[in-house]
């Protein structure tokens, strides 16, 4: 009779999937490169941000942030006509957060190698919309938003389904925070508070609206992502937990339906469920050598 596995060893195992899953098949070694190479880096370990990033509520938050940047007609056209999400989507996953791993926890000289990539990409990124309105990807204005709709979702989903809530103050030392690296990546003078934050976001509104495009991405991402069987159940929770933490507003431009009493309960407990199962499967990584 085959032994049966210990706890750890299906723990090991099932984090290793989840795991390449989200960093790709030379994951580990990235992750060394990027925890234990000393130097200096842009955020110090006690910054809200490492906080944020090194949570599993990213988890829900990169998939809301997905479905509010959708929101934006030019930002969603550049994505539908430029990016391969349909065909990799899993490689796309991978670069965005190898992109935030490296820009949260490298050194210096490697966030800003990741930043010049990024940078070099948008340059080539450009094109026109359904309604003829054309678009680049280095439009600082398209920049501000994507890096509004991704500070908002992972600010909002870490204190609903983080391990532990930032007080006020660190929720604002994570919108500085973040501001760093959008200068760096060409957004003209992003939001260093939450209520900044707020009122840009909401400066935001009357350019949003569902597309064809957005919507057939809600569709994707909610209803047939490329997922195997037996991760379906979990991915569907934390779907739910995504769709349950955008704004009211956001759910008919998108098709997506509004249940109150639903989310703030059976689909809540959910999201605690799916975000604490991830974060026993992926535990923190080792610390980097302190810069002298």
């Amino acid at each position: 009779m085959r032994q049966l596995l210990n706890p750890d060893e299906v723990r090991r195992r099932l984090g290793a999937v989840v795991f390449s899953r989200v960093a790709g098949p030379d994951g580990p070694a990235v992750r060394d490169r990027i925890h234990l190479t000393p130097g200096p880096r842009w955020f110090t370990p006690d910054r809200p941000i490492r906080r944020v990033h090194g949570d599993a509520a990213m988890f829900v938050g990169g998939l809301r942030a997905l479905l509010l940047q959708s929101l934006h007609p030019l930002a969603m056209a550049a994505v539908a006509g430029h990016s391969d999400y349909r065909a990799d989507p899993w490689g796309r996953l991978q670069r965005t957060s190898g992109f935030l791993a490296v820009t949260t926890f490298g050194t210096a000289t490697d966030a800003a190698a990741a930043v010049a990539r990024v940078r070099r990409i948008h340059a080539h990124v450009r094109g026109t919309a359904r309604d003829g309105t054309p678009y680049r990807a280095d439009d600082p204005h398209l920049l501000e938003w994507v890096h509004l709709a991704e500070v908002d979702s992972f600010l909002h989903c870490h204190q609903r389904y983080g391990s532990a809530k930032l007080s006020p103050a660190d929720q604002d030392g994570y919108v500085a925070d973040t501001a760093r690296v959008a200068t760096e990546l060409g957004v003209r003078n992003p939001p260093t508070t939450t209520a900044q934050l707020k009122a840009r976001l909401d400066a935001f509104r009357p350019e949003l609206r569902g597309t064809p495009e957005a919507r057939d991405a809600a569709r994707f991402l909610l209803l047939t992502p490329p997922v195997p069987i037996a991760a379906r159940v979990p991915y569907a929770a934390l779907a739910a937990a995504a769709v349950a933490s955008l704004p009211a507003w956001t759910r008919l431009p998108l098709r997506l339906p509004l249940l109150p009493v639903t989310e703030r309960t059976a689909v809540r407990l959910a999201g605690h469920g799916i975000t604490g199962a991830i974060r026993w499967l992926l535990p923190a990584p080792r610390k980097h050598p302190q810069p002298a």
